[in-house]
């Protein structure tokens, strides 16, 4: 879900319609409000909320939420890729209370009408007292 382009932010949603991150929530009940500028409160919520990033093209929330020694210089949306689906298998640490934290995901997307799958389990951090996306452990 990372790569390099022309920087970009778009969120075309209203807020009315489901989040994309699979909860049952409205966009700006949900993720909407992270990408408006409120903090994720676990590793969890952050990736949802970036998974839902990547599904409305918010360059611009992706790139706050990376770790400063990771985080490329531009976010790359794919013509052709759109997400569909997210599915959390695993969370490990990334509460409140923590300072690091794991999520195991599945990312269900559709390239040029053809269905995929990523899975990943990516790794969270506290910087600056905000949870952001460190990297991505290899299977």
């Amino acid at each position: 879900m990372k790569g390099t382009s022309r920087p970009r932010s778009t969120s075309p949603r209203t807020g009315a319609e489901p989040c994309p991150c699979a909860l049952p929530a409205a966009y700006s009940e949900c993720c909407g409000r992270f990408h408006a500028g409120h903090a994720a409160p676990t590793a969890e919520a952050l990736m949802r909320s970036r998974f839902a990033a990547f599904a409305v093209k918010d360059e611009a929330y992706l790139l706050r939420t990376w770790h400063p020694t990771t985080r490329p210089g531009r976010v790359d949306f794919e013509r052709g890729l759109r997400w569909i689906g997210l599915e959390i298998e695993h969370v490990s640490e990334g509460s409140p209370f923590h300072t690091t934290g794991t999520v195991t995901f599945r990312a269900n997307y559709t390239f040029r009408g053809k269905p995929g799958v990523l899975r990943e389990q990516s790794r969270f951090a506290r910087y600056e007292g905000a949870w952001v996306y460190l990297d991505a452990i290899a299977d």
